[in-house]
């Protein structure tokens, strides 16, 4: 098994032991991503603009890697409300085009630095 490590400064850094992202194969499994501005770290305020910078970040991964968000095959979705769940699918479908990806969304106690909201993905690599 050959695995390529992602990194991009277009992303926030890793803020523990993991990459941002590892193509395996024709697959590209990114981590999570919350809605930290990359150039300061600091966490957005509020929850849309968390959720769009979180889809963002993982865009800016998945360019890195030379694939991009519209060959995502699943998304996992984590929201510490679920009342946030409309507000999170509306700003998702502005990230994604038909057909979307299959995708899980749980609700979490805690999330890192108190984010509101991450997602993660596994991406197709284009052949």
């Amino acid at each position: 098994m050959t695995k390529q490590i992602v990194s991009t400064q277009q992303a926030p850094a890793a803020i523990g032991p993991y990459s941002q992202a590892v193509i395996c194969g024709n697959t590209l499994y990114c981590s999570g991503q919350i809605g930290l501005i990359p150039e300061t770290g600091i966490l957005e305020s509020g929850l849309e603009a968390q959720v769009e910078r979180a889809f963002n970040n993982l865009k800016a991964v998945c360019e890195k890697a030379g694939t991009s968000l519209d060959n995502t095959l699943k998304f996992t979705l984590f929201l510490v409300d679920m009342r946030h769940f409309a507000i999170v699918n509306e700003i998702m479908m502005r990230h994604v085009n038909d057909p979307h990806p299959a995708r899980s969304c749980v609700a979490v106690a805690a999330l890192p630095k108190a984010a509101l909201f991450e997602v993660e993905a596994i991406v197709a690599m284009p052949r």
